[in-house]
């Protein structure tokens, strides 16, 4: 049976046990930032960013060698708290004005998208022949928020342990991918930075991610990528809940047939609790956004706010790549890579249809 990090992780780390994986994580970003003056130095600019650096930086090592258990719990600490104290204090760069700029036809349009991808997603890998659990997994991971979304959708469906660590280990591989490919395909339709923030937003899986895809295009494209993802976060809630709903048809399914079985222990039944429909770190941000907006925060404090978050990004990019292991594709049968792929294009052609629609510039 595939067994996760989380797994392997004691219950409450003690600092000195997080202190190896994130002291790893850090030796990383600095790697990165080194790599990025360099490139500055020889071609005048850092094509790529610290932020893709740091992933690919730690996916290389990550590939190269397993890290032991005792760097696992600072690897997960770099990967999940400090990335999400960078969203939040991200917010800190975005106004209410921002916000209702967006105006009630993106919001409307971000929903349509993400019901629109899941019903799709679901669709493609029943075709292929995976079970009901599997399929929405990959579904809701794809067209929301990647592993956080499998994380608080499996207990509502009651998936398999196996389920969920396919469905993690492919949505952290193609995440590198889509963050590594993406600005590729706006810098060659040559798109605005609303026009590929918005792309970035609807595609990528988690808010850093965005962030580190949408930085080669500039703050514009970051900024408007940061609101459409966010957007799209806070459709989680309404899903798990949908989901909670249908879960009756699910919970009583088989086991696929070899070689794609699925052994482990089916989380209880029941919904996620609060914090997974809506997570503690999207709250924050809008209250950062919240602050910002009625000046709560000094001017000054906003650049060394902006600073902390690259660099606690960037960080936690390091953390992701040391956790990605691009031989478990390998490992997942071709029916898995064919519907996480397919899916992705599906949820592509969708977003590029939206942002046609709503004729951003």
């Amino acid at each position: 049976m595939t067994q996760s990090v989380l797994d392997r992780l004691p219950d409450k780390p003690s600092m000195p046990g997080i202190l190896p994986g994130l002291l790893l994580c850090i030796a990383v970003t600095a790697i990165a930032f080194a790599f990025a003056q360099l490139e500055e130095r020889l071609f005048g600019t850092a094509w790529l960013e610290p932020l893709v650096l740091a992933i690919i930086i730690g996916t290389a090592i990550r590939t190269a060698w397993t890290p032991s258990a005792r760097w696992f719990p600072g690897i997960d600490f770099s990967a999940k708290l400090l990335l999400e104290i960078a969203v939040v204090l991200l917010g800190a760069s975005v106004s209410a004005a921002t916000i209702l700029a967006a105006g009630p036809a993106l919001l409307v349009g971000i929903a349509g998208v993400v019901v629109l991808a899941i019903g799709a997603s679901f669709t493609i890998g029943r075709l292929l022949g995976l079970s009901k659990r599997m399929a929405t997994l990959i579904a809701c991971g794809n067209s929301i928020c990647g592993n956080s979304a499998i994380a608080a959708v499996a207990p509502v469906i009651g998936a398999d342990s196996d389920d969920i660590a396919a469905s993690i280990a492919f949505t952290a591989v193609l995440g590198v991918v889509v963050v590594l490919g993406l600005p590729l395909i706006g810098f060659g339709l040559a798109m605005s930075g609303l026009q590929y923030g918005a792309l970035a937003g609807l595609t990528v899986y988690a808010v850093p991610q965005v962030i580190a895809a949408a930085a080669p295009l500039g703050t514009a494209a970051v900024q408007y990528g940061t609101l459409v993802k966010l957007v799209r976060v806070l459709m989680l809630g309404p899903v798990c809940l949908i989901l909670s709903l249908l879960a009756p048809l699910m919970r009583e399914e088989t086991d696929e047939p070899a070689p794609h079985v699925t052994a482990g222990d089916r989380p209880k039944a029941g919904r996620p609790p609060i914090h997974h429909l809506i997570p503690w770190f999207i709250v924050g941000f809008l209250g950062m956004v919240g602050a910002r907006s009625l000046g709560a925060i000094p001017e000054t404090a906003l650049a060394p706010a902006a600073t902390a978050a690259t660099l606690l990004t960037v960080i936690s990019m390091a953390a992701l790549g040391l956790g990605v292991d691009v031989r478990t594709v390998a490992k997942a049968g071709g029916r898995v890579t064919a519907a996480v792929v397919l899916s992705l294009l599906v949820l592509g052609s969708i977003s590029f249809a939206l942002i046609r629609l709503l004729g951003l510039v």
